[in-house]
């Protein structure tokens, strides 16, 4: 099988391609796409392959200037419109898109589901709902799944990889009111759900990606600490992150209980559904 991954070189691209190539498949990586990029270089680009996965677009967290708002958007926009203009224009189509997209869309008030759910009204809702929009359209000419992704744990790169020093040194605390959702996936799930999705031709539409058990920041904090035997009292106050961040300070001090719903009741199995055992995985030496 020929993949091609966008966005191939970020934490979560990096671990699918190493994955998929244990497997025998040929990964390819699709060069940046701007709004210069022609079609005709995507559509030589992605001759012959048979999955398309969709994953870039600029890191969320940051100070949302004006400027880097439009880079949020475009960066997502921009790449998804002309991969699926490209798809429209190829001979042989590929079996399927998989594109990216983020709990980030759902209200933080009460529980989302892919069939049961309220929009997010501020930013982060309106890029998720164009990113979605944009992929869509690519469904007359191929199947299309959309993954919904939480929080990435794993140890080669995502939040974690940030937080890990801080918590083994005791600095670690939850963030804000640390009753906001915290919905979480281990990286290796997040491997397995996207095989799962190929590998089942009927699989199509909007997946979460977080695991069954979604918790608060407060109980992502104190698993974590008492897992590597540290404390956590400290508090990072909202009002300092909007210092640093301004309006992208809600991409901290937010979160969703988001569950995965479609993945479940389409069959598929969580290696790691309980956070404790995601983060034992994560945290052994």
């Amino acid at each position: 099988m020929v993949i091609a991954i966008s966005g191939s070189g970020g934490f979560i691209g990096k671990q699918l391609t190493a994955y998929f190539q244990s497997k025998g498949n040929e990964v390819r990586r699709i060069l940046r796409i701007n709004a210069g990029t022609s079609a005709d270089e995507i559509v030589k680009q992605l001759l012959a392959v048979d999955v398309i996965i969709n994953l870039a677009g600029a890191p969320i967290i940051g100070r949302w200037t004006r400027k880097y708002k439009k880079t949020l958007l475009n960066s997502r926009i921009i790449t998804t419109q002309e991969i699926v203009e490209a798809i429209s224009l190829m001979d042989k189509k590929p079996q399927l898109l998989i594109s990216a997209s983020a709990v980030g869309i759902y209200s933080p008030v009460g529980e989302q589901t892919e069939s049961n759910f309220q929009i997010a009204n501020d930013y982060l809702g309106q890029i998720c709902t164009a990113w979605e929009t944009e992929a869509k359209k690519a469904v007359p000419f191929t199947r299309v799944a959309i993954a919904r992704f939480g929080i990435v744990l794993g140890k080669e790169g995502g939040m974690l990889k940030r937080l890990l020093p801080l918590f083994r040194l005791g600095l670690g605390g939850k963030i804000a009111s640390g009753k906001q959702g915290f919905s979480w996936i281990h990286v290796y799930d997040v491997i397995q759900a996207m095989e799962f999705i190929i590998e089942n031709p009927g699989v199509s539409g909007e997946f979460n990606f977080t695991a069954p058990n979604v918790v608060n920041n407060i109980k992502f904090t104190q698993v974590l600490a008492k897992m590597l035997g540290r404390r956590s009292f400290f508090t990072v106050p909202s009002f300092a992150l909007k210092l640093l961040f301004g309006e992208g300070a809600i991409a901290i001090t937010g979160g969703q209980f988001a569950f995965p719903k479609h993945l479940v009741d389409k069959g598929f199995q969580f290696n790691y559904p309980d956070l404790k055992g995601a983060l034992d995985d994560i945290t052994a030496i």
